[in-house]
């Protein structure tokens, strides 16, 4: 049975899977909320939904699902490997953030001396839920996914180079639209990385080890099941 969840074998490894990745990214999405909340400037793509939520008027979550669909269709269009976990995290992730709006769950920091906290122990809730995440095997986020396809076309560049391109892309679109940039903006920006490193050791995890299945995958087993044939 455990083989058959890590390689979503099975119509139920496929379901249990998809709900680990939704609980993950749910409280992944408490991690965005309480980086936001730190009240010192956003994460790059946070800084593009906030400020795509304060032009046109509309919820973090519904900004977010937009930006997060529209990287979508130019995963689809650069031909990059779906699956279904990263439907579940265009949805889940914004959506999550505003329930915990909604709720009022953590006052917004009014200094460097919570906020600085505050922001951390974000990063380190989005760095366990992305191992939680990543284990469920059915597809990588829209941008992960969108940095490594841009990366695969401009060889001669270094990923890091181009994860740096599109996360300085994602905070001029955002400011300009009146996102928050700040100090906190910095500390995502280079502080991620690192932080995500060190969970993944502390787990013993290898992202690169993951073999995700995709979309078509996960469809073929989930409806051979379900036909009259195999029953």
């Amino acid at each position: 049975m455990q083989r058959d969840l890590r390689s979503n074998r099975t119509v139920s490894a496929i379901l249990l899977n998809m709900l680990l990745a939704a609980v993950s990214l749910f409280v992944n999405g408490f991690g965005v909320y309480l980086t936001i909340q730190a009240n010192l400037g956003a994460a790059p793509w946070d800084v593009l939904n906030l400020g795509l939520s304060k032009s046109l008027g509309i919820l973090y979550g519904t900004a977010s699902i937009t930006v997060s669909l529209s990287i979508l269709v130019i995963d689809i269009l650069l031909k990059e490997p779906i699956g279904i976990a990263m439907f579940i995290d265009a949805i889940v992730v914004g959506k999550a953030v505003d329930f915990f709006n909604w709720i009022h769950a953590v006052p917004p920091c009014h200094s460097l001396l919570t906020g600085i906290p505050v922001m951390f122990v974000g990063l380190v809730i989005l760095a366990y839920t992305q191992y939680t995440y990543m284990i469920a095997s059915l597809g990588c986020g829209p941008r992960d996914t969108l940095l490594v396809g841009l990366a695969k076309r401009v060889k001669r560049v270094p990923i890091g180079a181009v994860s740096i391109a599109l996360l300085s892309t994602a905070t001029l679109l955002g400011w300009l639209l009146g996102g928050p940039v700040g100090i906190g903006t910095l500390i995502c920006a280079f502080a991620t990385g690192p932080i995500m490193q060190a969970a993944f050791r502390s787990v013993r995890f290898d992202a690169t080890h993951v073999s995700h299945q995709r979309l078509k995958d996960s469809l073929r087993v989930i409806f051979r099941r379900c036909s009259p044939a195999s029953r």
